[in-house]
């Protein structure tokens, strides 16, 4: 079951990353890890450096994926950004904190949903 569900989230963020490199970002890091936790992808947007959290489902029976980012995962992931940015030589005079919500379909491409900004 775990690695089934390894596999899923790993497909959804290479999706993610893939949408939004096509929309004009570029990848700073991927899957940075620390003792804290982990960010799933820090990429720029222009001058804007925005750490993404990509989540995946299989179906939306318990909610559309994004739902998923809680206030306890919202506020690590704000932890998270600023120990990456005390130990990165790059500087960003704004920081975004952006979701990718990933439902694979059987068949075609998959459906992303990008929230800007979501906390």
């Amino acid at each position: 079951m775990g690695r089934a569900k390894d596999a899923v989230g790993r497909y959804g963020e290479r999706v993610a990353v893939a949408y939004l490199v096509a929309q004009g970002m570029r990848v700073l890091a991927r899957n940075w890890r620390c003792a804290a936790g982990e960010i799933d992808a820090i990429l720029c947007d222009g001058d804007t450096l925005v750490i993404l959290e990509v989540k995946t489902r299989r179906g939306d029976q318990f909610g559309v994926p994004a739902e998923a980012v809680v206030p306890a995962k919202a506020a690590r992931l704000r932890r998270l950004a600023m120990l990456w940015l005390a130990q990165s030589s790059v500087h960003y005079t704004e920081v975004r904190f952006d979701v990718v919500s990933v439902l694979p379909r059987a068949r075609g491409a998959a459906l992303v949903e990008h929230l800007r900004g979501a906390f």
